[in-house]
């Protein structure tokens, strides 16, 4: 099964290190990560949090961020410790959800990265998806000039069936490879509301020729999709 794309990096990006040749000092590729109260929460990329009025009281800050400063492969992470996030960065409760944990992130849809325990149940996966219940998607086009652009919000009955249908039928494909030949493809994000506090969140991308996605193994999507990834 192959991947690819910066998104699909990050889903399968696993702690490890190696040994640089000149100055002996191990450069450590961590998961994105926060240590809080005994338990490691892992960062979730197939979800958002639906709405800020689901974030809950304050837990506390990071004390500690490891990625640029710790060099040492034996280093046993500590509560406080984050991968990625700056010391003092507020992390918070989620209403509802007692294996999960929040921290405010611009850069991510509704302005909240989502962390999981390894005791929570749900995956966020598509075939995990109530599609019956979805009652708005948003599109989006991630990392542009303007951060996450917002390009199309869908709440009519029969644009949602089309659109999950459209998702639902296509074709799984393993052995797909993207066309590289003009460069990186171009990224969608479509993000599903179930009145959940966790939406849904998918990766789309087009290689100039095909939609392609990852519900679970790479699929091909029907062209047709293009009509919901443009600016409405």
């Amino acid at each position: 099964m192959k991947k690819w794309g910066l998104f699909i990096f990050l889903l399968f990006v696993l702690t490890g290190c190696r040994t640089t040749p000149f100055d002996g000092h191990s450069v450590i590729d961590w998961v994105d990560f926060i240590k809080w109260d005994g338990i490691e929460y892992n960062g979730i990329y197939s979800g958002v949090i639906a709405n800020e009025e689901y974030i809950g009281e304050k837990l506390g800050t990071v004390k500690y961020k490891v990625a640029d400063n710790v060099t040492n492969p034996n280093y046993k992470i500590r509560n406080g410790d984050a991968a990625f996030h700056d010391k003092g960065t507020e992390i918070f409760t989620i209403k509802g959800q007692t294996n999960l944990i929040a921290v405010k992130d611009a850069n991510q849809i509704n302005g909240y990265k989502v962390y999981r325990s390894h005791e929570s149940e749900n995956q966020w996966n598509f075939k995990d998806l109530d599609k019956d219940r979805v009652n708005k998607v948003e599109i989006y086009q991630p990392y542009t000039a303007e951060g996450n652009k917002l390009l199309g919000n869908y709440t009519n009955h029969e644009e949602l069936n089309r659109l999950l249908k459209l998702l639902q039928n296509s074709e799984e494909s393993p052995n797909f490879q993207p066309n590289m030949s003009k460069g990186d493809p171009d990224f969608y994000q479509i993000v599903m509301y179930t009145n959940e506090p966790i939406a849904y969140k998918f990766d789309v991308q087009f290689d100039g020729t095909s939609y392609f996605w990852y519900p679970w193994d790479t699929a091909i999507i029907s062209n047709d999709i293009q009509s919901f990834l443009k600016e409405k």
